[in-house]
């Protein structure tokens, strides 16, 4: 995470705490941080030095215009006129992390070769929430290179209860039983 996307997203995470309108911004940030990803040119386009500030606003105002918050959209425009639009996705996570801490929310990545049957990954979620303690917000990703069983990545830590990780740790092990 880049330096300005901490700096920018804990800022704007203090005002929305502030306005208490965290949740509403949070979830327009999760919008707009999509609209982004599927709009690359159009990121390209607001980041653009050669064509004047006061049109890319202008962009930014008729794509936008009402359906935002006010806030967050002069916060893009602050990062439009900074030339930072780039670091928006960092400024999301580091708005999330804030706001995920505040209300006791930590985020997990299951990854299994085929989907989980709907019973399963709500067994899963349960099962890290009362690990942790806290909400588990789980997302899932399907791989079939791990040939079987689960991954998790909770945070900072990972659970790697697949094939595919049981036979690099055996290799791991036979290479060094060998040196």
């Amino acid at each position: 995470m880049t330096r300005a996307g901490e700096l920018y997203g804990q800022s704007l995470y203090d005002l929305a705490v502030s306005e208490s309108i965290s949740d509403e911004i949070l979830k327009e940030m999760e919008t707009v941080k999509t609209i982004f990803a599927e709009n690359p040119d159009y990121v390209t386009l607001l980041s653009e030095p050669s064509i004047p500030k006061k049109e890319r606003l202008r962009l930014l105002d008729e794509a936008f215009g009402s359906s935002l918050q006010e806030y967050l959209l002069n916060f893009i425009k602050i990062l439009v006129e900074k030339g930072l639009l780039r670091s928006f996705s960092a400024c999301f996570k580091r708005y999330r992390a804030s706001y995920n801490s505040d209300h006791g929310i930590e985020d997990a990545v299951v990854t299994s070769a085929i989907p989980l049957k709907a019973d399963s990954f709500e067994q899963l979620k349960k099962k890290l929430e009362a690990m942790t303690g806290k909400k588990i917000v789980l997302r899932q990703k399907v791989d079939p290179g791990v040939l079987g069983g689960i991954r998790v990545e909770l945070e900072d830590r990972l659970y790697d209860g697949t094939v595919k990780g049981r036979l690099k740790e055996l290799g791991k092990k036979f290479d060094e039983t060998v040196l």
